[in-house]
C-alpha cells in the first residue's frame, strides 16, 4: 500500500507541535495507525556581529541565533484523511511538504 510522507519545518516550536498533533487527531479519529511525529535534528543559523555601529571601537558582540525545528510523518495514503489535512488552517511560520510513498 502506498505511504504518504510529510515533512513539517517551522521557527516556532509551539505551532509546529500543534499542527503535528492535529493531523495525529485526525488519523486517530479515521482509524489510520501513523508513524511519528519523529522529531529530526534541529538547525541552528548563527549571525555574529559588532555591536558598534561603526565597526570599530570594543570587541563587543550581538550573537543572534535562529532555530528550525522538524518533524516527520509517515501514514497510509487514505484519501479521506489527506483531504482534511490539506484543507487544515496551517499559519505562515510552518512549512508543510506531503510527498508520496511506494
Amino acid at each position: 500500500m502506498p505511504k504518504v510522507r510529510i515533512k513539517l519545518n517551522s521557527t516556532d516550536i509551539g505551532m509546529l507541535n500543534n499542527i503535528c498533533e492535529s493531523i495525529q487527531d485526525l488519523a486517530k479519529k479515521a482509524g489510520i495507525a501513523i508513524s511519528g511525529p519523529v522529531p529530526l535534528p534541529t538547525k541552528r543559523l548563527k549571525v555574529t556581529t559588532r555591536k558598534s555601529p561603526c565597526g570599530d571601537g570594543t570587541a563587543t558582540f550581538d550573537r543572534f541565533e535562529m532555530r528550525i525545528h522538524k518533524r516527520l510523518i509517515d501514514l497510509p495514503a487514505n484519501e479521506k484523511v489527506l483531504h482534511h489535512i490539506m484543507r487544515m488552517k496551517v499559519p505562515k511560520s510552518v512549512n508543510i511538504k506531503i510527498e508520496m510513498k511506494d
